[in-house]
C-alpha cells in the first residue's frame, strides 16, 4: 500500500513502536509484519495470508490490534460492555473494571437502567439512593483520573431506558457541555414508547427496583425534550432497544442493554468485540466493483478477526469467558463515499441505495459462509445451542442471495461467530488507507483535520482533485475556494456533472443520510455507525423528523449533529480552514480600539484575591488585565505574561473557549477550594473567568446579576490547600504553629 504523508504522520504518532527516546523503531512493513506474526500465532501459512491482507490496503483491524499485537499488553479489542446492577458492590466493581479497560486502551458501555431512582429507599442502610445520574458523574470522574495517567482518555457510553423515573434528568444532564465529557449518552427507546409518541398518549415510568409505576408522562413531551437537546448539542442519541434484542443472536444468555461508546456494537454484559474494516475504494477494476477481490478479502478478514479473539488478553476473566463463548466479530467497510466518486454515482440517489444493499448483503453472506467453514474446522461458538442460528431465524429481508439454504447449513454445521458484521467508525485507519470513513459521505472535499496534540493535516480528496484536473479547471485558487465553501454546490466554475457526483455531507438531506444507514443496516448483524448531519440553520422539527424516520426505516439507533452546536469540531469547513495570510505573512492581531467595555471578576486563589478584567470591542473579547494584591516578583510577571498573550490571542480571533481550555486545570503548589469549586492556579482562575464571560449575552447587566446571585447562593466551603504561595514575595509558605508562615519574607496568616 502506498502511504501518503498524512498516513505516515498518523502512523508515526500513534502506531509505530518507539524507543526510550520516543523515536520510531518501526515502519509500515515492520508494523504489519509484527501484527501478522502475532495474530497468526507464528503459523507461517496464516502469517503470509495476514501480511498480504494488511499490506494490500484492502483491510485494517481496529486500532488496538495494530497498536498492541505483539506487545506485552496484547489487548486487541476496542469495545466492551460491563454489567451494572443495583448495588454498591456492583457499581464500584464496574468502576474498577472500567478503569482497567481504559488503561488497556478500550472503551466501555454501560446501561444505568437497573439503578434505582434518586431518593428511593435503601433498606440495608435505612437511607435513600443516589440515583443513576449521581453515579454517572462518579464514573466520569474515574475516567478522568485514568486519563491523567494514560496516553488518552477512555470513551464511555451511558444508556438509560426511556421508562426510568429519572429519564428527564438524564436527557438534560449534558446541557452544560463541559460536564460528563467522558461519556456519550443515548436514551434506550422501546416500541411501547414510540407507539405512545405516535398516538399522543402517556406512558409509564417504572422503578427498576420495585417494578412499580412511579408516574406517567406524555410520550411526545419526552420525545420533544430529546429532540431539543439533540438540536442544542447533539446529545442524547437514541437506541431502539427492542429492535436490537429482536436481532440478539443469543437471547438464551440474556438481553442486550447497552452498546460500545460509538453505538455500532450492541453487546451483552462482559462482552467485547473485535472490529475491522475493508476499503471498498481499493476494489474497483475497469470502473466497476471487483467482486472477486471483495469476496476474497471478506473471507480472509473473517479468518483474521477470528484469530484475534484467540490471541487477545482480555482485562477480566469474565470477559474472556463471554467473548470466547460467543466469538463475535464485526467486519465492516470504509471508503464508501470514495467508491461512489469513482463510479460516478451520487450519494443521494436511488442507485447508491441499491448498491449499498447489494454490497453489504454480499459481504454479510460471504462472511457467514467462511464462518461456517471455520466452525467445521474448529467448532461452532459455545453458546450456539439455543441461539437464533439453531432455529434458523437469521433470514434477511429482500432476499437476493440464498439465505434460506445458508440458514439450513448453519443449523446443521454450526457457525464460528455469533455475529460477523458491524459498520464501525474508521477514523485513523481510513486516514492510513487515504479513503473516506465508514459509510459516511465526505464531510468536505478540501479540509483541515485537527488531530493529536494540535497537529493539522490538509486533505484534498484525490478523486475530486483528479476530476477537476481532467476537466481542465484545476487551480490552487479554486481549491482554496472549495475549502472556504466546504462544498462545490454553489461554485459557478465547476461543471454540473461534477457537482452532482461530488456531494458532501451538508449537501445531502437527512432523508438520504437515513436511507443509506437503513440500506446497510438490512445486512449488518450489529449496527451502523452513522451521524446524520444538519446545517447550523436546521430546526428542531427537522431533527424530530429524522428521529422518526430512523425508527420507520428500521435503524437500530441514530445520532444527529447540527453544525456548530458543539465546540471543538474535529473536522472544520469554511473560512476557518484557510490560514489567513497577506503577502505570505501571517496577519497581525487587530488593533485595540480607544474605548472598550468589559467585566471584572474577583476570584479567590491560593495566592490571594485575583481580579480578572475582560474587555470587548465590537468583534468580541479583545484583552485581559489581571491584578493581585501586593504580589510582585516572578508571580506578578507570570500573571502579566498570561494576560498579554491571552490578549494577543483574543485579537487574533482565537476562540475564547479554546484559550480557556488551555489554561484550565494548570496546577500550582497552592490549589484551593473557593465557592464550591477547586481553583488549581492563577491560570486556572483566568480560565474560569473566560468561561463566565462566555455565558454573557447582550443583556450583560442582567447576566452579571445572575452570576453574582448564583455565586452568593453557593454553599461556602472553607478554603483549603496543601501548599500555598506567599502573596508578598511568591515563595512557598508552610503550616507552622497553627499559622501559614513565609520563611523568606516573614508574611504570616493564622
Amino acid at each position: 500500500m502506498k502511504l501518503t504523508d498524512n498516513a505516515l504522520t498518523v502512523l508515526e504518532k500513534r502506531y509505530f513502536r518507539k524507543d526510550n527516546d520516543g523515536k520510531s523503531i518501526e515502519n509500515w512493513d515492520k508494523m504489519i509484519r509484527r501484527v501478522a506474526v502475532n495474530i497468526s500465532n507464528s503459523n507461517k501459512q496464516k502469517e503470509k495470508l495476514y501480511y498480504d491482507l494488511l499490506d494490500s490496503g484492502n483491510f485494517l483491524p481496529n486500532s488496538p490490534t495494530l497498536m498492541n499485537a505483539g506487545h506485552d499488553l496484547q489487548q486487541l479489542s476496542a469495545c466492551f460492555v460491563l454489567p451494572l446492577e443495583d448495588s454498591m458492590e456492583s457499581i464500584f466493581e464496574s468502576i474498577k473494571n472500567a478503569a482497567l479497560i481504559h488503561k488497556s486502551g478500550g472503551g466501555t458501555g454501560f446501561s444505568f437502567s437497573r439503578l434505582r431512582e434518586a431518593d428511593a429507599r435503601v433498606r440495608s442502610t435505612n437511607g435513600v439512593s443516589s440515583g443513576p445520574i449521581s453515579f454517572l458523574k462518579v464514573f466520569n470522574s474515574a475516567t478522568d483520573a485514568v486519563k491523567q495517567g494514560g496516553t488518552r482518555r477512555g470513551a464511555n457510553m451511558a444508556i438509560l431506558s426511556v421508562d426510568h423515573p429519572q429519564i428527564l434528568e438524564f436527557i438534560t444532564c449534558k446541557e452544560n457541555t463541559k460536564e460528563l465529557t467522558n461519556f456519550n449518552l443515548s436514551v434506550g427507546i422501546t416500541e411501547k414508547f414510540m407507539n405512545a409518541v405516535y398516538e399522543d398518549d402517556e406512558y409509564e415510568l417504572i422503578s427498576p427496583h420495585t417494578k412499580k409505576v412511579i408516574k406517567k408522562l406524555k410520550a411526545r413531551d419526552v420525545f420533544d425534550l430529546i429532540v431539543k437537546m439533540a438540536h442544542q448539542n447533539g446529545e442524547p442519541g437514541i437506541i431502539f432497544l427492542d429492535r436490537i434484542n429482536k436481532h440478539n443472536p443469543t437471547p438464551q444468555i440474556g438481553e442486550i442493554e447497552s452498546t460500545n461508546p460509538c453505538g455500532e456494537q450492541p453487546l451483552l454484559p462482559n462482552e467485547a468485540c473485535n472490529l475491522g474494516s475493508m476499503n471498498l475504494a481499493g476494489m474497483i477494476k475497469n470502473n466497476q466493483i471487483d467482486w472477486d477481490t471483495l469476496k476474497k478479502t471478506t473471507r480472509d478478514s473473517v479468518d483474521f478477526l477470528d484469530s484475534v479473539i484467540d490471541m487477545s488478553k482480555f482485562p477480566l476473566p469474565e470477559i474472556d469467558k463471554m467473548v470466547k463463548s460467543n466469538r463475535k466479530i464485526g467486519l465492516g467497510i470504509m471508503g464508501w463515499a470514495d467508491l461512489l466518486f469513482l463510479l460516478k454515482i451520487p450519494y443521494n440517489s436511488d442507485e447508491a441505495i441499491l448498491l449499498a444493499e447489494q454490497v453489504m448483503e454480499f459481504v454479510d453472506y460471504h462472511s457467514k459462509v467462511r464462518s461456517i467453514e471455520l466452525a467445521e474446522e474448529k467448532g461452532a461458538f459455545k453458546n450456539f445451542k439455543g441461539s437464533i442460528y439453531e432455529t434458523e431465524k437469521l433470514i434477511r429481508e429482500d432476499l437476493k442471495l440464498d439465505w434460506k439454504e445458508l440458514n439450513k447449513t448453519i443449523a446443521k454445521k454450526g457457525i464460528r461467530n455469533a455475529t460477523t458484521t458491524t459498520i464501525a467508525p474508521t477514523g485513523t485507519i481510513s486516514m492510513i488507507c487515504n479513503t473516506s470513513g465508514g459509510v459516511e459521505p465526505q464531510f468536505s472535499l478540501v479540509y483541515v483535520k485537527n488531530v493529536m496534540d494540535g497537529n493539522k493535516l490538509l486533505y484534498i480528496n484525490p478523486h475530486f482533485e483528479k476530476a477537476i484536473k481532467d476537466a481542465g479547471i484545476y487551480s490552487s485558487e479554486l481549491m482554496e475556494k472549495v475549502a472556504e465553501e466546504g462544498s462545490v454546490a454553489h461554485i459557478a466554475e465547476i461543471p454540473e456533472e461534477i457537482k452532482k457526483v461530488f456531494v458532501t455531507s451538508h449537501d445531502i438531506s437527512p432523508k438520504w443520510h437515513l436511507r443509506m444507514q437503513s440500506a446497510f443496516q438490512k445486512y449488518v448483524d450489529n449496527a451502523v455507525s452513522k451521524t446524520i448531519n444538519f446545517t447550523k440553520e436546521a430546526t428542531k422539527e427537522e431533527i424530530k423528523m429524522a428521529y422518526e424516520l430512523a425508527y420507520e426505516l428500521g435503524c437500530k439507533g441514530v445520532t444527529v449533529y447540527r453544525d456548530g452546536s458543539r465546540e471543538n469540531q474535529v473536522l472544520n469547513v469554511g473560512k476557518e480552514v484557510k490560514e489567513t495570510k497577506t503577502n505570505g505573512h501571517r496577519v497581525a492581531p487587530r488593533e485595540r480600539p480607544e474605548i472598550t467595555t468589559g467585566m471584572t471578576q474577583k476570584i479567590e486563589t491560593g495566592c490571594g484575591h485575583l481580579y480578572v478584567t475582560i474587555n470587548s470591542d465590537e468583534k468580541g473579547a479583545c484583552e485581559i488585565f489581571t491584578q493581585m494584591g501586593k504580589v510582585g516578583g516572578c508571580a506578578s510577571a507570570q500573571l502579566e505574561a498570561i494576560a498579554r498573550l491571552t490578549s494577543l490571542l483574543l485579537r487574533s480571533n482565537v476562540k475564547v473557549s479554546s484559550i480557556a481550555r488551555q489554561l484550565k486545570g494548570i496546577r500550582c503548589p497552592s490549589p484551593m477550594w473557593s465557592n464550591g469549586e477547586i481553583v488549581t492556579s492563577c491560570a486556572d482562575s483566568i480560565a474560569k473567568s473566560l468561561e463566565v464571560f462566555l455565558t454573557l449575552d447582550q443583556d450583560t447587566v442582567k447576566n452579571i446579576k445572575k452570576i453574582n446571585k448564583k455565586a452568593s447562593n453557593k454553599p461556602r466551603r472553607q478554603s483549603k490547600s496543601s501548599m500555598k504561595i506567599c502573596p508578598d514575595c511568591g515563595s512557598t509558605v508552610e503550616h507552622t504553629e497553627g499559622c501559614l508562615k513565609c520563611n523568606s519574607c516573614g508574611w504570616s496568616k493564622c
